[in-house]
């Protein structure tokens, strides 16, 4: 079979109900993990070990965030636009497409992280 390891990858962590939950609820709006876990009704370290593994995967981004009072958090967004499975000829093939603002979201972050440094 052909199969590329990371869609492969994907597919098997979002057969997992949790992190499936979490994944959908960061496809609406970023949330922090606080956020999520309210949203999921989750334990806050079951929401963050998922999340780490939805980063991972590449299906999450991670973005820095900083609210009124000056404290920086974490808020966390879907970074795909689409999972696409075929099965042809014994094959499957599995193709994620990426949110066309990922790349914006994380130079986002990347400045905002600098201009903390400063």
């Amino acid at each position: 079979m052909s199969e590329d390891p990371d869609g492969i990858a994907a597919l098997g962590l979002l057969h997992d109900e949790y992190a499936r939950e979490i994944f959908v609820a960061a496809s609406r709006e970023a949330m922090s993990a606080k956020e999520l876990a309210e949203a999921c009704s989750f334990s806050l370290p079951t929401v963050y070990r998922r999340v780490d593994d939805l980063v991972e995967a590449g299906l999450v981004v991670e973005n820095n965030e900083l609210d009124p009072s000056g404290n920086h958090y974490t808020s966390y967004e879907a970074a795909v636009e689409h999972i696409d499975i075929d099965v042809r000829d014994g094959e499957l093939d599995v193709t994620i497409t990426q949110q066309s603002d990922a790349v914006d979201r994380f130079t986002r972050a990347w400045e905002d992280i600098r201009r903390g440094d400063e």
